[in-house]
């Protein structure tokens, strides 16, 4: 074999070796690179202590979905939190979004309890109930102080 053979197949070898890095870099991370198979529905919460973009969004203790931001509305100074659901689940209508604690103090994310109406909310929908973090340094403090 001449030289430029090699060098071929050696490049060729490494071209193979970095689109498999590549390849398992987002797999690994679980990044959707082009958009994946999710929709957006928001929810608006008067706290949500605690909860991060990034943090998983469950029905049943199965993950169905990510949020994709928290921010403050401006407005009426209440937290809206986007998140991003997998197309197969379809939420209805009264489904009640809850910011919960993962442990005793682990990480949060949103609980989706489903509800029974036949109206699906649709892509850019908004959840209307939602049930806020629970401050669990406050529940604290009105126990040793004797407000409860």
């Amino acid at each position: 074999m001449g030289k430029q053979s090699i060098e071929l197949m050696v490049g060729v070898f490494v071209l193979i070796c970095l689109v498999c890095v590549a390849y398992l870099t987002v797999k690994v991370g679980q990044m959707d690179i082009l958009g994946g198979d999710t929709y957006q529905v928001s929810a608006r919460f008067q706290s949500v202590e605690g909860l991060k973009k990034g943090a998983d969004v469950e029905i049943a203790g199965v993950g169905v979905g990510k949020v994709s931001s928290v921010i403050i509305d401006p407005e009426d100074l209440v937290a809206e939190v986007t998140m991003q659901v997998h197309k197969g689940i379809g939420l209805s209508e009264d489904t009640i979004a809850s910011v919960r604690t993962a442990g005793l103090i682990g990480d949060k994310y949103i609980k989706l309890s489903p509800g029974g109406a036949d109206e699906m909310i649709e892509d850019g929908g908004k959840i209307e109930e939602t049930e806020s973090a629970v401050d669990i340094m406050e529940l604290i403090s009105k126990y040793a102080f004797g407000s409860v």
